[in-house]
């Protein structure tokens, strides 16, 4: 063979054996950055990717998507070596619908024993909520699309951040005197049912045992805002206070106003002390755009490490933590008397039905009007509205709890200020005042057969 032949076809090998070795060691669909990924981050992508991905169709209470994530998180717990405390579809429950019909949710609950014989048999409770807003058929130049609200942030970022702890509790649980529970609760969207199962019926026996709850909702845009909201419990405040003494990855804004409503709220109503760690609002919130690209992975991570310290802290604490109601802002002296609706015997009823759905589809939404310039301008949201249905049946005390916008607010206040009178909800046989927290959606459709918009309903 001519000398420069068999160097040409050297060379040729040579550069085919690179190839190859160079397709064995890079993946060509994997970013360069992600090679710089620690483990935690690259556990948070795959949790929120399957959480948030278009299988699940938005994890809408009592569907199939809630159950995978149920599931899931089941599996993810328990691969860490959690001891888990219900069947790997999780534990469920009935939520009676308008139709008669009965959806069925489940919360997840897993365990890790705390070393110390005196406190080993008290609780700290770690919970994220399980569900999001499902799915929304839409009708797009005249044909039906499904709009599906992922929830990457709401709430796939809180479980993941959820089950990394447990990872590192489960790892070093020789530090903890006290015993760590997690909770995915399911149905949160629905008046936090998930939540109010837990208290009232799995865990109902031994309610009294819980020392403190951290709620992680929302975790995944802490680059913008890191919150953390106890009420204004002094014992809470002083120990996150004590604990940002120490050298933190990040540190939570105490605040004294909810950032939103969320499962929190049902721990309150039995006066256990809890802590919301949310970062707090975002444009993407309840819409399509909630996606894994919204993300910021590096800050969960932080806000991870921050949430072991503070879990850790809740753990070891000699001090009781008391719950202090008197100290509790957010409600007026008209609330003192108020029983929440989960808590009621007999729940309040608007025509007939017990759903807050009912309220919505026959009242609420048959009398929304949105306000003209908001549609001009393009504005949508959800408007949280609380209220009290008194012992006669009247409305009375409603507030917005979360503002989207001034228009927006002022109109769902006057739809719910206007409402017909309720039968009362009742606790051993008595009326009683009852407190409510209802969403109410402004969500812009563009028609297709004309310009303009209209309220989906």
């Amino acid at each position: 063979m001519h000398p420069n032949v068999l160097k040409a076809v050297s060379a040729l090998v040579i550069l085919a054996s690179v190839c190859h070795l160079s397709d064995a060691q890079y993946r060509a669909d994997a970013a360069y950055s992600s090679l710089y990924d620690s483990e935690t981050v690259r556990s948070f992508k795959e949790d929120v990717g399957f959480l948030s991905s278009a299988l699940l169709e938005g994890r809408a209470p009592g569907s199939d998507g809630e159950k995978e994530a149920a599931e899931y998180i089941y599996s993810r717990l328990k691969g860490y070596g959690v001891e888990m405390l219900c069947p790997p579809d999780g534990d469920t429950f009935g939520i009676a619908r308008p139709d008669g019909d009965t959806l069925t949710s489940r919360n997840v609950t897993g365990f890790i024993q705390g070393y110390d014989r005196d406190l080993k048999n008290r609780y700290i409770v770690v919970g994220a909520r399980l569900d999001n807003l499902g799915v929304n058929p839409m009708t797009v130049d005249g044909k039906s699309v499904d709009q599906i609200y992922y929830g990457a942030n709401g709430n796939a970022s809180g479980l993941a951040v959820m089950v990394e702890l447990a990872r590192m509790l489960r790892t070093n649980s020789l530090l903890l005197r006290r015993s760590v529970i997690f909770v995915g609760f399911g149905a949160s969207t629905m008046t936090y049912s998930g939540a109010w199962y837990f208290l009232n019926r799995t865990f109902a026996d031994d309610i009294g045992r819980i020392d403190a709850v951290i709620n992680l909702d929302m975790l995944g845009t802490v680059d913008n805002g890191f919150y953390a909201y106890t009420a204004s419990n002094a014992d809470l405040n002083d120990l996150i206070l004590e604990l940002g003494k120490d050298l933190q990855p990040v540190l939570p804004e105490l605040v004294a106003e909810e950032p939103y409503p969320s499962d929190h709220r049902a721990f309150y109503a039995k006066e256990i002390p809890a802590v919301f760690l949310t970062s707090g609002k975002y444009p993407e919130h309840n819409t399509a755009r909630d996606t894994g690209s919204i993300i910021d992975y590096g800050m969960m991570e932080k806000a991870l490490e921050y949430t072991y310290n503070l879990t850790v802290q809740l753990a070891n604490t000699d001090d009781r933590i008391s719950f202090r109601p008197e100290e509790t802002v957010g409600r007026g002296p008209s609330y003192d008397d108020v029983v929440s609706y989960n808590d009621c015997d007999v729940k309040p009823m608007f025509l007939n039905s017990t759903d807050p759905a009912q309220f919505l589809y026959r009242w609420v939404y048959q009398y929304l009007r949105y306000p003209q310039t908001a549609v001009e301008e393009g504005v949508q949201g959800r408007v949280v509205v609380d209220f009290i249905i008194e012992k006669d049946g009247r409305v009375t005390d409603a507030r917005v709890v979360r503002s989207v916008d001034p228009r927006l607010d002022e109109e769902a206040l006057r739809v719910v200020n206007a409402s017909p009178k309720w039968r009362a909800g009742r606790v051993n046989g008595e009326r009683v005042r009852t407190s409510m927290t209802i969403p109410v959606e402004f969500v812009l459709e563009k028609k297709s057969d004309r310009k303009g918009f209209g309220i989906r309903r």
